[in-house]
């Protein structure tokens, strides 16, 4: 399941869509395909939260794909957005859920 999810953010991450996305919007077209930010380190991707006129981005470690809540928002993301995104991926959130999501999921790592 890991393994197919990892597989289709990198799919969606790396094709080449004519058309505008969100992240066109918030980064413009040629800076969100070509540069992969220094905060954004090895096992880390970039996701924006983009919902009801609020956009904010986080660095989010690969653990988080196997979270049922960060699923969900990725199914959400492929529903509204669809995979051929450029750069971060976008979900279809308020950078409050989001933040919630990934606040929960530190603290259930925490209990291990």
């Amino acid at each position: 399941m890991l393994k197919f999810i990892v597989g289709r953010i990198q799919k969606g991450l790396s094709l080449l869509a004519p058309k505008r996305t969100p992240l066109s919007n918030y980064f413009g077209e040629d800076h969100a395909t070509c540069m992969v930010p220094e905060d954004v380190g090895e096992g880390y991707f970039a996701v924006l939260a983009i919902k009801g006129g609020e956009t904010k981005r986080f660095v989010v470690g690969l653990d988080y794909l196997t979270d049922p809540a960060f699923l969900e928002l990725l199914d959400q993301a492929e529903q509204e957005f669809g995979f051929r995104q450029k750069g971060a991926l976008a979900v279809p959130c308020r950078p409050q859920e989001l933040q919630s999501i990934l606040d929960g999921h530190n603290a259930k790592s925490k209990e291990w």
